[in-house]
């Protein structure tokens, strides 16, 4: 009797055991499948040392940032694969830069990213002035205008993102701090496509075209407010434009290197800051463009 009481709890006992042993198994290859399926839905995840980005440690010379020329580009399909998808969502990168214009609001990223490779491989430097757009065909070049404070720069485009969010864009560290919103995280800007072979102007072949004698000054500031292969188109604007401001509105026309011409149309000399904005504003309230601030 004993016996057979012994050998129902050493049954029993096995049962139990067995159990034990299944929900074990059980448990270990959910905690699998869950690590498994974290990293399809994030790619990145475990990639960078750092979980917050910050700004570098050390004090940034706004002096030392290098300027960034932009300069005919060769394009592969690293970074440049259309469609993709991040987080569920779908985007289209375009087949050119050329006519790009918009506005919205630019983030900028640091520290976390430094040193890691970008969409097309180029390495992220946040001490040099570089971009991640979403649409953008990389590599490529925009001027970036701070809308709040009227600074502006010329980026290289070698990333993608920002993917959270109503941002337009996301500035390297350094781009962040020229344009002046790298204490507030966030500002509204402008960004307009420059192309390569129409920003490398040839004194010898430029082609005068009604420039008033008072802007032959240099290093002074004007608005660009459009550029045109139709002079008729460039003139419309400037009759338009004339009856906005007291300033000179003129033309100014390069053949690139493209052997094209473009009409630039331009407003000034402008000497303060101020004047400079409101006339921003004015031009932007008209529907006449998206002006932008050019030194010559």
């Amino acid at each position: 009797m004993h016996t057979g009481l012994f050998e129902q709890v050493t049954i029993r006992t096995g049962l139990f055991v067995g159990l034990l042993l299944t929900l074990a198994a059980c448990s270990s290859t959910s905690s699998t499948r869950s690590t498994a399926t974290s990293a399809v839905t994030n790619p990145n995840a475990g990639r960078y040392s750092i979980q917050q980005d910050r700004a570098p440690t050390r004090q940034m010379d706004i002096a030392s940032i290098p300027e960034v020329i932009p300069e005919p580009v060769v394009r592969t399909m690293a970074g440049n694969r259309s469609p993709y998808s991040v987080l569920g969502q779908t985007y289209y990168v375009l087949p050119s830069e050329e006519g790009y214009r918009a506005n919205g609001v630019a983030s900028w990223y640091g520290e976390k990213f430094h040193g890691h490779r970008t969409s097309n491989g180029e390495i992220f430097d946040m001490y040099l002035a570089s971009a991640a757009h979403k649409s953008l065909p990389i590599p490529s070049f925009l001027r970036v205008t701070n809308l709040d404070n009227n600074r502006s720069i010329i980026v290289r485009v070698n990333d993608r993102g920002p993917f959270h969010g109503d941002r337009l864009i996301d500035l390297s560290y350094a781009a962040a701090v020229k344009l002046g919103y790298a204490d507030r995280g966030t500002a509204r800007v402008q960004l307009e496509a420059v192309l390569p072979d129409a920003t490398l102007e040839r004194p010898d072949l430029r082609i005068a075209s009604a420039a008033p004698r008072t802007i032959a000054s240099s290093n002074s500031q004007y608005l660009q407010v459009g550029a045109f292969s139709e002079l008729t188109s460039a003139r419309n604007l400037i009759a338009q434009l004339q009856e906005l401001t007291p300033h000179p509105v003129f033309i100014r026309t390069i053949q690139t290197d493209a052997n094209a011409v473009l009409h630039r149309v331009r407003i000034g000399p402008l000497q303060d800051a101020g004047e400079i904005r409101r006339l921003t504003q004015s031009v932007v309230a008209a529907n006449l463009g998206s002006p932008y601030t050019v030194t010559e």
